[in-house]
């Protein structure tokens, strides 16, 4: 006779099977998933009294088709949520999850958030490619893929949303398969990417589907000898210091964070905490972190390449280390600026090399440009490091 537990998980794993056949029935809403593919657009968005939008090259395009009323969007969008989704849509306003859709034979998988504005329902939708893209692929420099080979520490990807985080820590990842025998382990909300196992044992977990909640989720992840660990974004004190007592312990731990710069990324993650652990925090981040990589999607001149990034890269070097540790982080930036010759990269760099490699115009770079007047110097082959400032 089974037991109560062997009933909860048989339940729990047929509740995964009808979640996994569901997502494969045909929606009407499905045929506005298959033109953003079709249109080979990034994020789809849906508001009422608007026709249907698509981003294709950074832009918004409407769809050719009448605006949609209320009661439409209703019947489009609410079938797309399971139960789980529907409580937390109506108790909170909003819920995110995975959408599966056919496309001429192919599975496509989108990242979807719902949302309510104006007491009406919408959705944004990113479109997740079939396929990881390599390093080459991508147009990152070349000093990303050694954070890869790390053995222990923490990685962060800084960005804002849509910044292309999610593809870059998919390729890193993709890249550790590639050449090592690891176990890899994923905790995210929801799964974006989905990985092919090559030389490593690739385990990935959804919260809601695979395990109740992320602080669940973490406290088993550390139970299930990972070596390598990717454990989504920073949003909250818990997170970041499960995911740094990961990286003590011996795990390379992978995560995401909403950031403007690789610098200001600590002071983005000391205010997830009071004032009063702050140096202990400091001490963490200097002792654990190996790299920040920070990253913004820019409009490419090239037909055949839609969006390059411009990237900005800090390696915890016993300069960058120093300085976190005794709260100098004004001073990063400079310091970042004299670290090339250990790989890093201020955007401005980034900015002129792709320039240089004719990826995206002038106008593009200086509008993205957080320091214009350095980007017209390094344009000109004025170097303006300053090595005394440290």
């Amino acid at each position: 006779m089974a037991t109560t537990e062997q009933n909860q998980m048989i339940s729990q794993a047929e509740a995964m099977k009808a979640r996994l056949i569901s997502k494969r029935e045909e929606l009407e809403v499905d045929k506005y998933f298959r033109a953003l593919v079709k249109l080979e657009g990034s994020d789809l968005h849906m508001k009422v009294d608007a026709p249907p939008m698509v981003r294709v090259r950074g832009e918004l395009r409407p769809l050719n088709r009448a605006e949609i009323d209320a009661e439409e969007m209703v019947e489009l969008l609410f079938p797309m949520m399971d139960e789980r989704n529907r409580k937390i849509f109506d108790e909170d306003g909003g819920c995110d999850f995975a959408h599966v859709c056919d496309v001429e034979g192919t599975e496509w998988r989108f990242r979807v958030n719902m949302l309510t504005q104006l007491g009406r329902m919408g959705l944004v939708a990113r479109r997740i490619n079939n396929y990881i893209p390599p390093f080459d692929g991508l147009y990152l420099p070349a000093a990303v893929e050694g954070l890869c080979n790390y053995d222990q520490g923490m990685v962060l990807l800084a960005g804002v949303t849509g910044s292309g985080k999610s593809t870059t820590i998919a390729s890193m990842l993709n890249y550790i398969n590639s050449k090592y025998r690891k176990h890899i382990l994923t905790l995210e909300d929801p799964i974006e990417y989905v990985f092919t196992q090559d030389k490593c044992l690739i385990n990935q977990r959804e919260v809601g589907m695979d395990v109740k909640d992320f602080s669940i989720g973490m406290k088993h992840a550390v139970r299930e000898d990972p070596d390598v660990m990717l454990v989504g974004e920073m949003r909250d004190e818990e997170t970041f210091m499960t995911a740094i007592h990961a990286a003590e312990t011996g795990h390379l731990v992978y995560g995401t964070i909403h950031a403007s710069s690789a610098s200001t990324t600590i002071g983005r993650i000391l205010d997830l905490f009071p004032e009063e652990m702050h140096s202990a925090i400091r001490s963490a981040i200097a002792f654990n972190m190996k790299g920040i990589v920070s990253q913004k999607l820019l409009r490419s001149i090239r037909d055949d390449v839609p969006r390059v990034p411009t990237v900005e890269i800090m390696f915890f070097s016993p300069t960058i280390r120093k300085l976190v540790l005794e709260g100098d982080d004004h001073k990063l930036p400079d310091a970042i600026r004299i670290g090339i010759a250990e790989g890093m990269q201020d955007f401005t760099m980034s900015l002129k090399q792709l320039i240089d490699d004719q990826l995206i115009d002038r106008p593009t770079a200086f509008e993205v440009a957080p320091n214009p007047d350095a980007l017209k110097m390094a344009l000109k082959g004025i170097n303006v490091s300053q090595p005394g400032i440290l």
